[in-house]
């Protein structure tokens, strides 16, 4: 499933956090620009997909959910 292999790069890319389902990324102050774009990268280059620059905003990557959100909505 496209959710635990999205908390895997996560983890790999942030192994200082615990990432739980309900981790707020954004509100929390967990993940800055420098993440977005290093996670946006890694998911591109996992998945095979090009997530819209429209979409790298901090709304899409605040919990794990919303990252596994539009993941897939960038595979359709």
């Amino acid at each position: 499933m496209s959710k635990n292999k999205i908390k895997q790069i996560i983890e790999e890319l942030r192994p200082d956090i615990e990432i739980q389902d309900d981790t707020e990324f954004i509100n929390d102050g967990i993940f800055d620009s420098f993440d977005i774009v290093s996670i946006v990268s890694a998911l591109d280059k996992e998945f095979g997909i090009s997530i819209d620059g429209g979409k790298i905003s901090p709304e899409y990557f605040n919990t794990l959910n919303d990252i596994t959100k539009l993941v897939e909505e960038s595979k359709k």
